[in-house]
C-alpha cells in the first residue's frame, strides 16, 4: 500500500483506531488491577472495559453507568432467590431460574441497556462457589463489575478523549453530504423522472448518518451534564438537520415523474442553478460543523432566482394548461424548495453558535 494511501487510510478511520488503542489499554489496565488488587476472576473487569468502552466519552460514561447499574440489580436479585428458595435438584434449579429470569428478563426487554442484570443473576444462582459463599461471590463479581467499568471511563477520559461533538461533527457532516448528492441526483434531468433505486439508496444513507448524529447528540449532552464538556446544546441543530432530511423526500415525491416540458423549459435553469450552489453550499456548511467553524454566506440568488420563475411561470398561465397531478408536483416542489431555504438559514445559525470554544 502506498503510503500516501495509508495516510489516507488513517485518517478516514481515525475515530475507529483511537477507540481500538482506548479498549486495549482499558483491558490491560483493568487485568493489572485486578491481579494486584486478587481479584479471584478478574478477566470479569476485562470483558467489561471492551464491553463498555465506546467511542465517545460521553458514551463511555452512559455503557458504564448502564452495566454497573444493571450488574447491582440482577447480583442482588440472584442472592435473594438464591438464598430464599432451596434448589437442590434440576427441578427446584429451574423453578428457581424462571423466578430469576422473568423478572430481570423484563427489565432487558424494556431496557436493554440493563440485559447485564439477567446474566448476572443466572451467574449467581447457577454458580458454584463452594465455601466462598454466594453472597461473597455476588459482591466480588459487582467489584469486579464495577472496576472495569471505572478503568474504562478513566480511560476514555485520559487515552486520546474523543469527545461526542466529534462524532457528531463528523456524522453531520456525512449526512449533509449525502443531501448533497441526492440534490444533483433529484435535479439532473427534469424532464425524466428521478431514478428511484438512486434516490433511496442516498435517503437511507441520510437515515444512518442521521441515527448517528442522534446518538452523539444524547452522548454529547450527558457530556455538558457531567461537566466534562461546555459545548453548546447539540439537539437544535440535530433537529434542523432532520428537518432538511424531510425537505429533501418532499422534494424527490415532486420528482417521482418528469416535469411538463413548460415547466422544464420555464424552471430548468433557474433549478439545475440551485441545484449546483445547493450541494456545494451542503458540502461547505457541512465541513464548517465539522471543524467548528464559521458557516459559508447563505444562498440566496439562486433561490430567488427559482422564486422569481416560478412567479413568472404563474403570471404567464402556464400552470393553466397543467393536469391538476401536475400542477400538485410543481407546487409541492415550490414548498419544499421555501422549506429547504428557511432551514438552511436556521443549520447556519446554529453551526455558529458550535463556533463558541469549549472543551
Amino acid at each position: 500500500m502506498p503510503f500516501s494511501s495509508l495516510v489516507d487510510w488513517i485518517s478516514r478511520h481515525r475515530i475507529e483506531l483511537l477507540l481500538s488503542l482506548r479498549i486495549s489499554a482499558a483491558g490491560v489496565a483493568s487485568y493489572a488491577l485486578g491481579t494486584t488488587l486478587g481479584l479471584p476472576q478478574s478477566y470479569w473487569a476485562v470483558f467489561t472495559t471492551v464491553i463498555v468502552m465506546q467511542a465517545s466519552v460521553g458514551g463511555s460514561m452512559k455503557a458504564s453507568l448502564d452495566r454497573i447499574i444493571g450488574t447491582i440489580g440482577g447480583a442482588a436479585w440472584g442472592v435473594a432467590v438464591a438464598v430464599t428458595v432451596p434448589h437442590p435438584g434440576a427441578v427446584s434449579t429451574g423453578f428457581a431460574l424462571a423466578l430469576t429470569l422473568v423478572p430481570l428478563g423484563a427489565v432487558a426487554a424494556f431496557r436493554p441497556a440493563y440485559r447485564v442484570a439477567a446474566i448476572t443473576g443466572t451467574i449467581v444462582l447457577l454458580g458454584r462457589f463452594g465455601e466462598l459463599g454466594i453472597v461473597h461471590a455476588a459482591l466480588d463479581r459487582v467489584f469486579e463489575i464495577g472496576l472495569g467499568s471505572v478503568v474504562a471511563l478513566a480511560v476514555a477520559v485520559a487515552v486520546t478523549p474523543t469527545r461526542a461533538q466529534g462524532l457528531l461533527g463528523g456524522a453531520g457532516r456525512q449526512a449533509l453530504g449525502e443531501m448533497a448528492g441526492l440534490s444533483e441526483a433529484l435535479f439532473a434531468d427534469l424532464a425524466a423522472a428521478a431514478d428511484l433505486p438512486t434516490v433511496l439508496a442516498f435517503h437511507e444513507r441520510i437515515r444512518r448518518a442521521l441515527a448517528r448524529a442522534v446518538t452523539a447528540a444524547d452522548e454529547a449532552a450527558r457530556e455538558r451534564r457531567s461537566l466534562i464538556s461546555d459545548t453548546p446544546d447539540p439537539a437544535p441543530l440535530v433537529r434542523c438537520v432532520r428537518r432538511l432530511s424531510h425537505d429533501f423526500v418532499i422534494v424527490a415525491r415532486a420528482r417521482s415523474a418528469a416535469l411538463p416540458e413548460p415547466v422544464v423549459e420555464r424552471l430548468g435553469p433557474s433549478l439545475r442553478a440551485l441545484s449546483r450552489r445547493l450541494s456545494a453550499h451542503l458540502g461547505e456548511i457541512g465541513a464548517a460543523i465539522a471543524a467548528r467553524s464559521a458557516p459559508p454566506d447563505p444562498v440566496a440568488d439562486e433561490f430567488d432566482g427559482v422564486h422569481e420563475a416560478m412567479a413568472d411561470m404563474r403570471r404567464d398561465g402556464i400552470t393553466r394548461g397543467l393536469s391538476g397531478e401536475e400542477i400538485e408536483r410543481v407546487f409541492g416542489l415550490s414548498f419544499a424548495l421555501d422549506q429547504l431555504r428557511r432551514n438552511l438559514d436556521d443549520l447556519a445559525g446554529h453551526a455558529r453558535d458550535l463556533t463558541r470554544p469549549g472543551r
